[in-house]
């Protein structure tokens, strides 16, 4: 009987074996994952050390975890970003605007938006009021952004330093932000949720004030691949997420640690 035993415990510990094998083999043992990707855009998705890694990408990470399945974050330059998602080697682009990729699969409701407004030192009486407003200030942005069309207009028309100053470099909206103090502009165009992180985490919400926005607000979302099967049961699982993140609260606190209001 000992032998016996022996006998089937060795027949199970190699079936067990062998099944696990085929398991991984087939790749059904390994975690389902999403591959998520944008170009740096913070508070939207931030370094991929950072603390605290974006707001689309807390929400990504948090929503599809509660049905089991893994977020794999990558910074990647803008258009490669569009490139490799359309050709099913990303399952998802970060902060997304339908104009911008609009083949892709969007949820029912968008988790933020893009909206552009203006900046200005705490005192003074200017407001942005429309494009006619800006021909008596020194406006200050970054060369190579979108502000919409008619604005993207008027920066490309109007070379003069004392009415546009275009900034470049990884460290622009810094520059702007050193200028607008120190005097050498007096507005500077931003978009509010990444203006609103950078003004809470350096203190500088009384010096420094929103004076007027560009309409409309743009919807940012979480893209789907258009080419992965998957992609619209992915869609469909953050919108539900979504859903509760808004209804319990869970929204708005990861808003409020990312400073913006």
């Amino acid at each position: 009987m000992r032998v016996l035993a022996a006998g089937v415990a060795a027949l199970l510990k190699g079936s067990v074996g062998v099944l696990l094998a085929l398991l991984l083999g087939t790749g059904l043992a390994r975690a389902e994952t999403l591959v998520i990707a944008g170009d740096l855009w913070c508070p939207v998705n931030c370094a991929i050390d950072a603390k605290s890694r974006g707001i689309f990408v807390e929400l990504a990470e948090q929503i599809f975890a509660e049905s089991g399945i893994e977020v794999e974050y990558r910074v990647v330059n803008w258009a490669r970003a569009v490139h490799d998602a359309r050709r099913g080697k990303l399952g998802a682009l970060i902060g997304a605007g339908v104009q911008d990729a609009p083949d892709f699969i969007f949820t029912a409701s968008a988790p933020g938006v893009s909206r552009m407004c203006f900046y200005a030192l705490r005192g003074g009486s200017w407001r942005y009021q429309g494009l006619e407003s800006l021909q008596g200030v020194r406006l200050g942005a970054i060369n190579g952004y979108s502000y919409g069309a008619e604005l993207d207009l008027y920066l490309r028309t109007h070379h003069d330093l004392a009415q546009v100053q275009l900034m470049t470099g990884d460290h622009a909206l810094l520059s702007n932000l050193r200028k607008l103090r120190h005097g050498r502009i007096d507005v500077l165009v931003e978009n509010a949720w990444v203006m609103q992180a950078l003004l809470s985490a350096r203190y500088l919400h009384g010096e420094i004030v929103e004076v007027g926005c560009r309409r409309p607000d743009i919807p940012i979302y979480l893209a789907f691949a258009p080419g992965l099967a998957d992609s619209a049961r992915y869609a469909q699982l953050f919108e539900q997420g979504l859903q509760r993140f808004r209804e319990d609260g869970r929204m708005d606190e990861l808003l409020r640690r990312y400073g913006v209001r």
